[in-house]
């Protein structure tokens, strides 16, 4: 017999019930069980993503500090464990005093490069504590922090781990040490990972990082104890970005307001001359008069309305671009150098855009190329994809470098592309975005956002390396059908000169002189 179905209403949650549910939830604690989207999302890439935040954060310090960078990476495999390795990486820096040694690896959204507007590697303050964070949640050890701020005076060595639930760092030991004869800063994180080389590596990072960082010295050592050495290319450091003011054509009204009432200025003409960047006295008033706000009005008491009204005074206003010198480029002459030292190629070209500008931030395009030589010729051509200076080895379908590549019609240039793919020929392609706000997809910095701005430059770059490409290849073509013709023509002057010979009844040693004038003539055309 069947059993009588439950006519029993379920208990339903009051209000108050579900609202003892509810608790805050720290950053550290939400990106612990996200940690996908900070590059973490499987062994092999965390391996690559711990080196990557470790030897940013060193080359960012040694670089402010105007140090010029020597950095030691290596990793090394736990014994009797193959999922398990321990990366240390070592710097020449300014090192970090004792009391922000916590904060900065083992709390999350902690740095002071967020608020700046300058070209860095890193921005937000994730990185190196995140991969302290997967090594803690992986292997259950702390990050430990050696840090010497001067060449005779001790080291302090220190082990932290990151409290997810507080996002707060906790010491856990503490002792002054003997370490190098040099200021610097030494990092070790034990987490688990997978190595493997080739081309989502950490090899591979870092022989792209010495490329686009030419002032660099990098000693690695991999887990199989082979050796790469990369030493500095140039002797000097790059030029230092200064940072610069937010540009009033990049914000929005909620950022406005926000600007507004934080601000020190007690006047608004005073608050758009010293809060923003090419605003003189003379555009503040205009914005003012346009908003139809008196300019002497308190900023701090702004209405909303207002505010929108200002900001539409503000996007009407014609305003200089931002100052450019928040940007520091590779450079054409360092970028053709990383090219050649890279592959044997037979032709090269770099080139650097002038600095443009997206949503009030600036932003400049480097783009690079190497043709033939001893590229395979029946791959697709390699793209290597850059910001700041940093390479991007991950997320390439998501990123609007690889998109430009492939919408472009290489054709045009006499390369040979499936449609909508990346072109087949030997070739490695280089491409590098340089801003003090990198517009990137997600937090993992992997991959560059589509906009139309940052796209339309790459574009440019690109038609640019592809008309200087489309050149050396004609040359190429002719030389080619000239040395056809030639090797033609060769074979057939022993006949010529046999020929007339027998026409003319010459001797044998005036055949032979006329054989020698004509392979003379063809020669001096060779060379003509």
């Amino acid at each position: 017999m069947a059993k009588k179905a439950s006519t029993k209403t379920p208990k339903r949650a009051n209000a108050q019930e579900l609202g003892a549910q509810q608790r805050e939830i720290s950053v550290s604690e939400f990106f612990s069980k996200n940690r996908h989207l900070l590059g973490f999302d499987n062994p092999k890439r965390a391996l690559l993503t711990t080196v990557k935040e470790a030897v940013d954060n060193s080359l960012d310090a040694c670089e402010e500090a105007g140090i010029m960078p020597e950095i030691s990476v290596e990793i090394q495999q736990v014994k009797g464990r193959e999922d398990r390795f321990v990366v240390k990486v070592a710097d020449n820096g300014p090192g970090i005093v004792k009391e922000q040694v916590g904060r900065i690896f083992g709390k999350l959204l902690y740095g002071s490069k967020f608020h700046r507007l300058k070209m860095n590697r890193g921005q937000q303050g994730i990185g190196i504590s995140a991969a302290g964070m997967y090594g803690q949640l992986t292997t259950g050890k702390p990050v430990e922090i050696i840090s010497k701020t001067s060449d005779d005076g001790p080291a302090e060595y220190m082990e932290v781990v990151l409290d997810t639930r507080l996002n707060e760092p906790k010491i856990t030991k503490e002792r002054q040490i003997s370490w190098n004869g040099h200021a610097g800063t030494e990092v070790r994180i034990e987490l688990e990972g997978h190595y493997q080389r080739g081309k989502w590596s950490p090899d591979e990072y870092l022989r792209q990082t010495a490329m686009a960082n030419p002032h660099v010295s990098i000693y690695y050592r991999d887990p199989d104890g082979r050796e790469l050495r990369c030493e500095s290319a140039t002797g000097m450091l790059p030029d230092d970005p200064k940072a610069i003011k937010p540009h009033p054509h990049g914000i929005e009204l909620g950022i406005l307001i926000n600007m507004l009432h934080q601000t020190g200025s007690k006047k608004l003409k005073s608050f758009l001359q010293n809060d923003f960047c090419r605003v003189s006295e003379r555009v503040a008033l205009q914005i003012c008069e346009r908003a139809g706000i008196y300019e002497n009005a308190r900023p701090k008491r702004i209405a909303r309305q207002e505010a929108e009204s200002l900001l539409d005074a503000i996007k009407d206003t014609k305003l200089m671009n931002p100052p450019l010198d928040c940007i520091a480029p590779i450079g054409e002459e360092q970028i053709l150098a990383g090219l050649r030292s890279n592959v044997e190629a037979e032709f090269c070209f770099a080139v650097t855009r002038k600095p443009s500008v997206y949503r009030g931030n600036p932003f400049l395009i480097e783009a690079g190329v190497a043709y033939g030589g001893k590229i395979p010729p029946d791959r697709s051509a390699k793209l290597m994809r850059f910001a700041n200076r940093v390479p991007l080895l991950y997320q390439s379908g998501a990123c609007v470098m690889t998109r430009s590549v492939q919408q472009m019609n290489w054709k045009l240039y006499k390369i040979d592309q499936p449609q909508g793919a990346m072109p087949v020929a030997p070739m490695l392609i280089l491409l590098h975005v340089a801003s003090p706000w990198v517009p990137f997809t997600s937090e993992s910095k992997e991959a560059v956002a589509s906009y139309p701005e940052v796209e339309k430059e790459i574009t440019l770059a690109l038609q640019e390396i592809g008309r200087k490409l489309r050149i050396f290849r004609n040359k190429q073509q002719r030389s080619k059908e000239e040395s056809r013709k030639r090797k033609y023509i060769e074979r057939y002057i022993p006949h010529i000169g046999q020929a007339l010979q027998n026409i003319l009844e010459f001797p044998d040693a005036e055949r032979e002189r006329l054989t020698e004038q004509l392979t003379r003539t063809l020669e001096k055309t060779r060379t003509g």
